[in-house]
């Protein structure tokens, strides 16, 4: 009885804090952005969506650097990634991003490796300014 109550309980506020989570990442003034360990986009948040003019429904599942990174950088942003991967975080580097029509737009981004509740490396999370 009460075991399960406690439990119950603990995945309620579990699921609160990760729904709060989402929200601050989408309301966020700042744009965020997620790939898996494939390099795929699995987190575009509404600032991401602005300043490139590409809906989260337009890059969730694309390859970030060969779609979204001018070429000239789609390597070192791919190092900066995969060294993120690797648990190896970078602050503040350049990464130009192509936005719908074909411009380029300069963020300063933060790589932050993503970890699952076991601490497995589960992907990197992109906080630009």
């Amino acid at each position: 009885g009460q075991d399960i109550t406690a439990i119950n309980d603990s995945q309620a506020e579990l699921s609160r804090l990760a729904n709060d989570l989402q929200l601050v990442i989408e309301a966020a003034n700042a744009p965020i952005f997620g790939i898996d360990t494939n390099g795929f986009v699995n987190e575009w948040n509404r600032k991401a969506a602005a300043i490139t003019g590409f809906s989260r429904e337009e890059v969730m599942g694309k390859d970030l650097v060969r779609r979204f990174i001018t070429p000239e950088y789609q390597d070192s942003v791919g190092e900066v990634l995969h060294k993120a991967l690797q648990g190896e975080e970078t602050a503040n580097f350049e990464f130009p991003l192509y936005t719908k029509d074909g411009e380029r737009v300069e963020v300063l981004l933060n790589a932050t490796t993503r970890r699952s509740a076991t601490g497995a490396i589960v992907g990197v999370v992109g906080v630009g300014q």
